[in-house]
């Protein structure tokens, strides 16, 4: 059974060009009028530049939302974010004023400038060209730009920061002194802090004779932190070493000094008590000579009551003094000890009388005068 005869294609069929086109032009008619559209995010600006020159800056509050503009390529919307960028420059090797070298790590925090308050009247094209998105967008162009821009700030800011100030004062802990005692008051700002309050200051101002930062470029710099100070990993032991050297030196100062001190106290502490001592000893000189003389004063006045009985006791004491357990005595029979041994102390001298008494009382004239 034979099969029946193949239908081949009609090659002679026109090519649908006319959809093809119409097709085309619909989608270009849609995207033409899609680049009329410009919608404005409240995180963002947008700048309309019309062959070069801007006609249109949209980068207020009341701004946000759906604007018009001409086809592109005539008119071109560039956009640019608002919102605070942070950014993280890698760590950098820097000398303090003592030529110690120290890696860095900062990080700043930065955004396009808000509009300043525009006075009234002038040219409107002069104001638009005034906002800080243009000087942003004819400075720097673009988001990596602006960070190399302030890449190179903050690097000669923070050398010129560090380079005034000694490494030990950025080591010092914040609210003490240079001893280390705490401060009375508030607690004041840390070094690190003080340095990123210095290079603040300093991206912001610019160099000397030049326009500040968002004068110049339209950048506002938000906030600027000093992360962490290093030592550069070659010479770490060896920077070591020195810190600990120099502390060893500062101890041996606070030592010597505290001896220096003690001795002085020492010496102030011994010259008090030999003075005091002194003046004691003195006035036990005195009191004892004063306590002789009237010992003896009085010894004198009983001995002059009778002398013989002071003669007497005298040889005693002198016996007493001079006769003991291991002596040996060979007496005439006329020495007095020997009779004063044998016959004891004569009774003319224990039953004297006692001497009268003064009779000054009779020698003075009576009250009548008789």
């Amino acid at each position: 059974m034979s099969a029946g005869p193949t239908l081949a294609p009609d090659s002679s069929a026109p090519f649908p060009w006319r959809s093809l086109l119409k097709g085309t032009a619909l989608i270009a008619a849609v995207a033409l009028v899609g680049t009329c559209l410009t919608i404005v995010d409240e995180t963002e600006a947008v700048v309309v530049e019309r062959f070069g020159r801007i006609v249109a800056v949209y980068d207020q509050p009341e701004q946000r939302g759906l604007h018009f503009k001409l086809p592109w390529p005539v008119d071109v919307a560039r956009r640019f974010d608002r919102r605070v960028q942070l950014f993280e420059p890698p760590g950098r090797e820097v000398f303090t004023r003592d030529k110690k070298n120290i890696t860095v790590d900062a990080y700043l925090c930065w955004r396009i400038a808000g509009n300043a308050e525009r006075p009234a009247g002038g040219d409107p094209e002069d104001l638009l060209l005034e906002r800080p998105v243009i000087r942003f967008y004819r400075g720097v162009g673009s988001t990596d730009v602006a960070e190399a821009r302030l890449d190179t700030r903050i690097r000669s800011a923070l050398s010129t920061a560090l380079g005034r100030v000694d490494l030990a004062e950025l080591l010092q802990v914040a609210g003490e002194d240079e001893e280390g005692q705490p401060k009375d008051g508030n607690r004041p700002a840390s070094p690190l802090a003080r340095i990123a309050e210095l290079v603040h200051a300093d991206i912001l101002a610019g160099r000397e004779g030049d326009a500040s930062l968002p004068e110049k470029l339209g950048i506002e710099i938000v906030d600027v932190r000093i992360r962490r100070l290093g030592f550069p990993s070659g010479n770490q032991s060896a920077v070591f070493e020195r810190m600990r050297s120099e502390r060893r030196k500062i101890a041996e100062t606070y030592r010597s000094a505290g001896m220096a001190e003690n001795r002085m106290i020492m010496s102030r502490a011994d010259r008090h008590s030999n003075e005091v001592l002194a003046r004691a000893r003195a006035d036990a000189e005195r009191i004892r000579g004063e306590a002789e003389a009237e010992s003896i004063r009085i010894l004198n006045e009983a001995h002059a009551k009778d002398p013989e009985l002071y003669q007497t006791l005298r040889t005693l004491d002198a016996y007493k003094a001079m006769l003991t357990e291991k002596t040996t005595l060979v007496l005439s029979a006329s020495s007095e000890l020997l009779k004063l041994l044998t016959g004891g102390i004569p009774d003319s001298i224990g039953d004297r009388p006692p001497a009268p008494k003064s009779t000054r009382a009779e020698e003075r004239p009576s009250g009548d005068g008789r």
